[in-house]
């Protein structure tokens, strides 16, 4: 059985080769990359990781580390922290994110809505520039789902 990303769903973390999945109360792992997790969740919810990478990429003219729709009906969004192809890329639901600060050794504290941190090795400016992707994306998503018509 999948594991299924909903709104509970705050962030995926690669543990070798399989997922530490952090959720509003509790941590679930499972056997499969977090780069797999989103693939199948991508093609659950009608697309391929690629066709989300490419729509997100339209829509907000992005290519290099676009966030992921990964279903637009609950307006879930994951931004991922590295290349996708990168061992160490995370992916963090954007509307689980409280607030993130810079780090003294350059890296980024994350504070989920549940006041959990977790560390980030990646510096807040490309952190930031990853939260602003992910927040159009989302803001083209809320918009294009208020139309009656595209």
């Amino acid at each position: 059985m999948p594991y299924i990303i909903t709104q509970e769903t705050y962030a995926l973390i690669p543990v070798g080769k399989k997922t530490k999945i952090i959720e509003r109360e509790k941590i679930i792992i499972v056997n499969e990359t977090p780069a797999e997790v989103v693939s199948t969740n991508c093609i659950i919810n009608g697309s391929s990781l690629e066709g989300r990478q490419k729509g997100s990429s339209y829509l907000i003219g992005t290519t290099y580390k676009p966030p992921i729709i990964i279903n637009d009906r609950d307006n879930i969004v994951l931004l991922p922290t590295h290349s996708i192809r990168n061992n160490e890329c995370i992916w963090i639901n954007l509307n689980s994110i409280l607030n993130y600060i810079k780090n003294m050794d350059k890296t980024t504290i994350l504070e989920f809505k549940n006041k959990k941190k977790i560390n980030l090795k990646v510096s807040f400016t490309i952190f930031d520039k990853q939260v602003l992707k992910a927040t159009r994306l989302e803001s083209t998503l809320r918009g294009r789902n208020n139309q009656k018509y595209l």
